[in-house]
């Protein structure tokens, strides 16, 4: 699913999208830095080079975070608190789905998703980093938002179409 998105968005890379990407591989399995970019480069057909510059200060800041941790052989992997922010993130494949829609309807379809992908990324940045403040009641609610943002562009987009 990410390497066909950055198939058709090519190599300009939205803000927040390392962060969830990192994040997204860990839960997989535990992994170097530089496996995190040769998986990036991978998946994305040579499209995106994340480069030591980009991962590695990152991977600090999600240390410090205590969303990854580092084991002894020098991997990383996810935390519980890392896992229940790329649980959030299920709202992710909802918004996967409008995305696409968006991005075939031509130009107008790519800034309006840009748009879309910077305000969701810094809204995600501002709902991880508070997360483990945040009562259970106040996770379901900012999911609720998120779900009534998509259904709002849905309903626009099929305005659009008919």
């Amino acid at each position: 699913m990410i390497s066909n998105w950055i198939a058709r968005v090519g190599s300009v890379i939205p803000r927040g999208f390392s962060r969830h990407y990192v994040l997204a591989l860990l839960k997989e399995q535990p992994m170097t830095g530089k496996e995190i970019i040769d998986k990036a480069i991978l998946q994305s057909d040579g499209k995106w080079k994340p480069s030591p510059g980009l991962i590695y200060p990152m991977l600090g800041r999600l240390l410090e975070e205590g969303l990854i941790s580092e084991t002894d052989s020098g991997k990383y992997r996810i935390t519980s608190k890392g896992l229940e922010i790329v649980d959030v993130d299920s709202v992710r494949g909802i918004m996967q789905k409008q995305l696409d829609v968006m991005l075939r309807v031509g130009n107008v379809g790519k800034f309006m998703t840009m748009d879309l992908i910077d305000r969701m990324s810094t809204l995600g940045s501002t709902l991880s980093s508070n997360l483990d403040k945040m009562t259970v009641q106040e996770r379901d609610k900012y999911k609720q938002f998120l779900l009534s943002e998509i259904k709002k562009l849905q309903e626009q987009e099929k305005l659009k179409n008919e």
